[in-house]
Parts: C-alpha cells; sequence; structure tokens
C-alpha cells in the first residue's frame, strides 16, 4: 500500500485527500451485482451485507423525514463501502448532496459507478473521498460545512468516530452510529467497553439490549463533553454480526438532569432487574436478600436507561414505509412488524432489560405458557409489558420476577383444569 496525496476539484480545494493506492487489483467492477429495493448496484468485492438491508431501510426513512422536516438534506456517509446505503440517500431519501467516504481507495471506481447509476458526477449532488473517517468529518467541521444526516458505519466497538461525527453535525441533525462488539455487550471484556464507551459491562441475561444502551451511553458522554445533548430516536438490534443501531438527533445544551444516564442491576438470585442513579453510588442492593447482594446483584454502567425508542417518530418512519409500498412487499411484513415491536417497546413505564421465558420456566420448573396468554395476563394484573424486537422468546415488562412466576403457574393450572 502507497500512501499518496491528492486533491479533488469537487471536495474542498483546501482540504488534501490522503488515499491508499490499491495495488491488489482485487476490486474491480462487475464483481459482485447486487439489487436492493429494486436499486441495482455493484459490490465490487468490497464487504455487503444482504441481511443488513433493514438497517438501511431504516436510515433511508429517517434520511427521508429529515429532509421533510429541514426542507434540505446533507449526507455524510463515513465508512461507505461500495457505497449502498449512500446510493439509497441519494434515490430514495432524495438527498440534495451525499459526501461518500472510504478509506479504502480500491473501492473508489466501485463507489463512482454505482452513484452514477442515480446521476452524474457534473451534477455535484455527491463526491467520493477515500480519507480516513476523522479526517474527513474534522476537514468538514473546519471547513464549517456540515450535514443534516451522518452515517457510521463503523465495525467492532470503535467509538472514536463519536466526537467528530457530533461536531460537523447540525443542531436537530440525526447521527445513526454502530457497534459490532457483541462480547463487550456480553460483559465478556468489561475494560474494552469501559474505554470505548464509558460502561463497565458484566454479563447480564439481556446482554443484546444492555449492548443497545452502552452505544446510546457513550454517544451522551461525548455530546456532553461538548456541551450537547442528544435524543434516541429508535435502538436497532439484529442477530447477524452482532448489529447495533442506534439513531439519534443532537440538540443544544447539556442536560443537567442525569436521570436516564445511570446503572442496571441484575440480581442472580431472584431474578429482578433495577435502575440506579448516581446518588444511589454505594448503596445498591436487592431487596430479596441483602446478605447475599455481593454475590447474586451484577451491576453495569454508566448506561442509557431512559427510552430506547420514540414511539411517535417510528409511526412517521411506518406511515413512510407505507406510502413507499415498503410494507407487504415481501409477503412477511417483516419492516411493519419490527416497527410496531420499536412502538410497544416505547412504553415509558418499561425498565431496562427484558425476561426471557426460557429463564422463567427454568426458575419456575415449569413448562411455558403461551406468549401472548402471558402478556394478555401480564396486562390483566396492570402491568406493563411488550414482546421485545430483540428476541422472540421474550417479555419486556416491570413485573417483578416473583410475580410473573405466579402468573404464568396460574396459566398452566387454567390450561390443564
Amino acid at each position: 500500500m502507497l500512501l499518496t496525496i491528492a486533491f479533488s476539484s469537487h471536495f474542498s480545494p483546501q482540504i488534501p485527500q490522503y488515499r491508499f493506492r490499491c495495488q491488489c487489483g482485487s476490486f474491480s467492477p462487475g464483481n459482485g451485482f447486487q439489487t436492493e429495493r429494486g436499486l441495482e448496484f455493484d459490490t465490487g468485492g468490497a464487504f455487503y451485507r444482504r441481511e443488513s438491508a433493514t438497517g438501511r431501510d431504516l436510515g433511508v426513512l429517517a434520511a427521508s423525514l429529515q429532509k421533510k422536516d429541514s426542507g434540505s438534506l446533507r449526507v455524510l456517509d463515513a465508512l461507505c463501502g461500495c457505497g449502498i446505503r449512500s446510493l439509497r440517500y441519494l434515490k430514495e431519501s432524495e438527498a440534495d448532496f451525499v459526501a461518500a467516504n472510504d478509506g479504502n481507495e480500491c473501492y473508489g471506481s466501485i463507489i463512482v459507478e454505482n452513484l452514477n447509476r442515480v446521476c452524474a458526477e457534473e451534477e455535484k449532488r455527491w463526491v467520493v473521498s477515500h480519507l480516513e473517517a476523522n479526517r474527513v468529518m474534522t476537514e468538514y467541521y473546519l471547513q464549517k460545512s456540515l450535514f443534516d444526516f451522518i452515517d457510521v458505519d463503523s465495525f467492532g466497538s470503535d467509538s472514536s468516530f463519536l466526537r467528530s461525527a457530533i461536531n460537523c453535525l447540525k443542531f436537530g441533525g440525526l447521527l445513526y452510529v454502530t457497534s459490532t462488539d457483541g462480547f463487550s455487550s456480553g460483559g465478556h471484556r468489561p475494560h474494552h467497553s469501559l474505554a470505548a464507551y464509558g460502561a463497565y459491562v458484566r454479563p447480564m441475561p439481556y446482554s443484546n439490549e444492555i449492548g443497545l444502551r452502552m452505544l446510546i451511553g457513550g454517544v451522551v458522554r461525548e455530546a456532553a463533553v461538548l456541551g450537547y445533548h442528544v435524543t434516541p430516536l429508535f435502538s436497532y438490534y439484529a442477530y447477524h454480526g452482532p448489529v447495533f443501531r442506534v439513531l439519534l438527533r443532537l440538540n443544544r445544551g447539556k442536560v443537567h438532569d442525569s436521570r436516564h444516564y445511570g446503572f442496571i442491576g441484575h440480581c442472580h438470585q431472584c431474578g429482578n432487574s433495577n435502575e440506579f442513579s448516581w446518588d444511589q453510588l454505594g448503596q445498591f442492593s436487592c431487596s430479596c436478600s441483602v446478605s447475599k447482594v455481593s454475590n447474586s446483584l451484577k451491576v453495569s454502567g454508566p448506561l442509557w436507561t431512559g427510552p430506547l425508542h420514540d414511539a411517535a417518530y417510528l409511526t412517521d418512519m411506518l406511515d413512510l414505509a407505507k406510502q413507499w409500498g415498503w410494507i407487504g412487499c415481501d409477503g412477511k411484513d417483516s419492516l411493519e412488524k419490527l416497527i410496531n415491536l420499536m412502538v410497544d417497546e416505547s412504553d415509558p413505564r418499561l425498565p431496562s432489560g427484558y425476561i426471557k421465558l426460557d429463564e422463567m420456566a427454568s426458575r419456575a420448573k415449569i413448562n411455558t405458557p403461551p406468549l401472548r396468554s402471558l402478556m394478555s395476563a401480564i396486562h390483566e394484573k396492570g402491568y406493563a409489558a411488550s414482546r421485545s424486537h430483540i428476541i422472540t422468546n421474550a417479555i419486556k415488562t416491570n413485573c417483578p420476577m416473583t410475580e410473573f412466576i405466579s402468573i404464568a403457574k396460574e396459566l398452566l393450572a387454567v390450561s390443564v383444569s
């Protein structure tokens, strides 16, 4: 690999583009044609997951709503790969301008070819660069060339992009971030999660939700350092990868209320989960058995403990998807089901975490009642409950584990009689 310096007439003339010249020769047009939402594109050997199309669908819907709200749409795709996200932002979200950046110059011809399918380079609706992501975002910030929507689809737990992304985002703009670090969210690398997101994460039965809260918490922390605050609009987990994707809105000013940024504890003895605030430091305990708390209570944090989604925003996304004919087109209504589950999860009464039916059955030494029947019974008892979009055999609820088990046993007794 040779490091070269180049200048592009479509990029700011004051900004040098440090590029890596590809000598491998393995990336060439025509290597991998794919189709997504009716758009044909060439992967050209770049990393591409068909399974990630849902995450791209959500991003495109959000970007389109952003244009409707603000009247214009400037998008930065900081790690664009073959350019499929940039292509879709141009075509489907009708972005006025897209900056497609990938540090690997080997993908350059593929990205240009794909974006040319929407509009010619001469129209100046898009530009391709090959800078390290932090560098390109910092250069745009220094030029005061800010964006309405920034997509940072990073790998692993690389949180180094967060501050640079926030810096070049307009107030009211949307930041779409990614983590694929399932080891840290599972509590297997607590010092790694502490370094990346400022959260010491320990093993918990709802680790994939913890991964989303860890990612949101990292953005919350970075925004606060800069004097801003962010609001999560949706949080999406996909098992392949795994992939944690979160969309947040950037707002002016700090929020001095830290009630949604704290600690989450899970008691392995009784199965209950609790949220703890900063002023409870040194007082964490579980009511089930104070004498055994040191062995049974596992606490992770600081993490985002507030809502994972904004129900009204998700409803707007679903309405737009229906307008575009995206609902029902696959015969499964998978996108509609996903968004509706997220809406249900938005109930402010629901705490962090979820209860796996298998865990409940194991504790109670019973079979598992039908999920729908169990949810109905929980609602009848006055508790909040919803299914989780993260895992199919789990329920998010504010019902304590002991009561949860009692309800399940009552259902089984009725079914036997």
